[in-house]
């Protein structure tokens, strides 16, 4: 019987967790479909947050490759007076890009909804 205990206490946390983490990822930044994406992404800084083999597969027309794991050390390259639109493979990566960004000072986040795997408009193959 302890040991269902347990694991109902492990369940509630869990959800908790993804529940607190759902909240937080939505306040850090707006999601976009694709067409409010393609409004507003070329008066915008338009980033690419996948991984630089990722990004050298197809990427989305203009955009400039930094990668969520260099995203502390390169965040500078930013300009933070200026909207980011980021996207992602999933949308996953770009949420957490976000929170980042957000944590940092940068108010004007845009995210692509469903990731470029979704993307169906003009992009670039190195």
């Amino acid at each position: 019987m302890s040991w269902l205990y347990t694991l109902a206490i492990v369940l509630f946390v869990v959800i908790v967790y993804a529940l607190v983490n759902a909240l937080r990822f939505k306040k850090a930044v707006t999601t976009l479909t694709q067409e409010e994406f393609i409004e507003g992404y070329r008066k915008a800084q338009l980033i690419d947050v996948r991984e630089p083999k990722e990004f050298d597969g197809g990427h989305i027309l203009g955009a400039r490759n930094v990668p969520t794991s260099q995203l502390r050390q390169r965040y500078k390259e930013i300009r933070p007076d200026k909207p980011v639109y980021l996207y992602c493979q999933n949308a996953g990566r770009s949420a957490r890009a976000a929170m980042l960004l957000k944590k940092k000072g940068y108010d004007q986040v845009f995210q692509l909804q469903g990731g470029y795997k979704n993307w169906t408009g003009k992009i670039k193959v190195k």
